[in-house]
């Protein structure tokens, strides 16, 4: 049997998909971006990113290594997807038409969008909109389709999406309060195997059988544990070390519901705690505290980063930060929890509005040889970023 024929019957088998939210959600995030698009003078957009396409049609796969393409136009949607996604894409997405192409041969996708591109729009040099800077759009294709179709003009769609997908639903918001609960159990489940001698396999086993038990679906990234001096040096994980008694063990978990995942940080030190990793963490809290407060609605995001550094200031000079004070999360696909690219940093002009998602990862390092970090999933209102996430942010010592 051939992917027609298989598409064919599943969509036999399935007339309806299997979707995490109502139809009405998605036809209202789909009106919401063909506005946009209209207002910015698009003819369609051409999104490849695993995330965006889960956004607006449901499509969820762990395989996202392979290039798949949504269509946007003013009044179709069509997912191309290789033969081996016709399933999840019949069974999992809503859109309008599902069309497959050779999984062993991705280039022959190529004159199968085109065909459609000239099908769904009748501008003689039609604007589409892509995704320039996302490492999910193959160089290989775009070049392919501008060869073909010469008088259409691609130009990056920019980060419209991003920012429409910043403010959740209220069903949003429900699976974000899943995954955190699911989040903290994992969290509470690693710190109880932490001591003098436990491996940071371990620890990072103990999170992950407790969110898996929990609920968790596939997560956008497995626990992370860095223990002793590793945890100094931002995104190390786990490798095999055993903890020794002094060591510093952090940890940063995200369980997913529905592909939603709220990320928490959580450390401990096994033995007993420096001067100074006590300041770290007092100061690590602060800052936490200083941009959950600036971060208001009607507020510039750079409010919020600016505060956070003046929190930062008492050991600015000592201590390795990213910059960032928060970034988006809501639905997303390995390799990362982070959905889009607008930071709470000091360069963002952005403006909060009620109801957007961020997780605060203030984690403080001493290069090389240790790292302090806590954080919160937050939502947020008029009045300052609200909690989604629970987190301890005790400093826990196993002595």
């Amino acid at each position: 049997m051939d992917y027609g024929e298989y598409r064919d019957r599943l969509l036999a088998r399935f007339p309806s998909p299997s979707l995490a939210f109502a139809v009405e959600e998605y036809e209202t995030r789909l009106s919401t971006l063909r506005a946009e698009m209209d207002r910015r003078g698009f003819d369609m957009l051409m999104l490849t990113d695993p995330a965006e396409l889960c956004y607006l049609t449901g499509y969820t796969t762990f395989e996202v290594s392979v290039q798949c393409v949504l269509l946007v136009g003013a009044q179709r949607t069509v997912l191309f997807v290789p033969a081996i996604e016709v399933g999840p894409a019949v069974y999992l997405s809503r859109v309008d038409e599902v069309v497959g192409y050779a999984w062993e041969s991705p280039g022959s996708a190529a004159g199968l969008l085109a065909d459609r591109v000239v099908a769904m729009t009748s501008a003689p040099s039609p604007r589409i909109g892509v995704s320039l800077w996302s490492n999910s759009l193959r160089p290989g294709l775009l070049d392919s389709l501008r060869a073909t179709l010469a008088d259409a003009q691609f130009q990056d769609k920019g980060d419209f999406l991003d920012i429409q997908r910043l403010v959740k639903s209220p069903a949003e918001l429900d699976y974000l309060a899943e995954s955190a609960a699911m989040t903290g159990a994992g969290l509470d489940a690693a710190f109880k195997v932490i001591h003098d001698g436990a491996i940071d396999h371990h620890i990072a086993q103990a999170g992950a059988d407790a969110m898996l038990a929990r609920g968790s679906e596939f997560m956008s990234m497995q626990p992370i544990v860095t223990t002793g001096f590793r945890s100094g040096i931002i995104h190390t994980s786990h490798v095999g070390s055993t903890v020794a008694r002094g060591d510093v063990v952090f940890t940063e978990f995200g369980a997913v519901k529905r592909r939603y995942t709220a990320p928490m940080m959580r450390t401990a030190v096994v033995g007993p705690a420096s001067a100074e990793i006590r300041e770290f963490h007092e100061v690590c809290l602060a800052v936490l505290d200083a941009v959950m407060q600036a971060a208001r609605t009607g507020e510039p995001f750079a409010s919020a980063a600016i505060a956070g550094e003046a929190a930062l200031a008492p050991i600015a000079d000592r201590a390795f930060f990213s910059g960032v004070y928060g970034y988006p999360v809501g639905a997303q696909f390995p390799p990362s929890w982070v959905t889009g690219s607008t930071f709470i940093a000091r360069d963002c002009d952005a403006v909060f509005e009620d109801d957007m998602v961020f997780h605060l990862p203030i984690c403080l390092r001493k290069p090389g040889e240790w790292g302090v970090g806590f954080s919160e999933t937050v939502r947020i209102t008029a009045t300052g970023a609200e909690r989604i996430t629970t987190n301890d942010l005790a400093l826990q010592v196993f002595d």
